[in-house]
């Protein structure tokens, strides 16, 4: 497959389409924009950390994000209209996980919020996935030696999220208060909590 992908040509295309949209009356252009600011307004890390709170005080619930992301994050009403598929994978007591998305910058923006500066960077985007352990600690997560580091690489069909483990000593406390816990760095996997 060849043809021009930088920014100045997709750029383009998407002008295009715009336009098309606008010609053909689909679409006005203040209402692309009225849709565009209203998914970048609700893109929030807190809209992942509500889905995690969930698996941490639902079991049922739980099961079903491991097993189909997508569908289980649809129940809570955050993947409307995203068209990709999430798999979520969970932080063990004897296994990690990172998130990485090494052709660009894919990621769950609706779950997330805007990606991080260094989640773009080609060294953060090369360096994970030759060397997870050392770059995890750059970002200050020791992780025990025996303690299994598997990177999962985003793309344009399937995004990744991470189930942290839910911290010790938080069985009081309600899933509102649990999900304040929930950083986005955890969600990527390049905290604990």
């Amino acid at each position: 497959m060849s043809g021009d992908h930088s920014d100045a040509a997709i750029a383009r295309r998407v002008r295009r389409l715009e336009t098309l949209l606008e010609e053909k009356g689909v679409l006005t252009g203040a209402r692309l924009d009225e849709v565009i600011d209203a998914f970048v307004t609700g893109a929030t890390p807190a809209n992942g950390a509500r889905v995690v709170a969930r698996g941490w005080t639902d079991p049922d619930y739980k099961a079903r994000l491991l097993s189909d992301g997508t569908a289980a994050v649809r129940e809570l009403g955050y993947m409307e209209g995203a068209y990709e598929r999430l798999r979520v994978v969970e932080n063990t007591e004897n296994a990690h996980n990172v998130v990485v998305c090494t052709l660009c910058s894919c990621y769950p923006l609706f779950l997330l919020g805007p990606s991080p500066s260094w989640y773009k960077s080609e060294a953060y985007r090369s360096r994970v996935v030759r060397d997870p352990r050392a770059v995890l600690a750059e970002f200050g997560l020791h992780l025990p030696a025996g303690t299994r580091i598997t990177v999962w690489d985003s793309s344009a069909e399937t995004r990744y999220m991470v189930l942290p483990r839910r911290p010790g000593d938080t069985e009081g406390l309600s899933e509102e208060q649990l999900a304040a816990l929930v950083t986005r760095n955890a969600l990527i996997g390049t905290a604990a909590l």
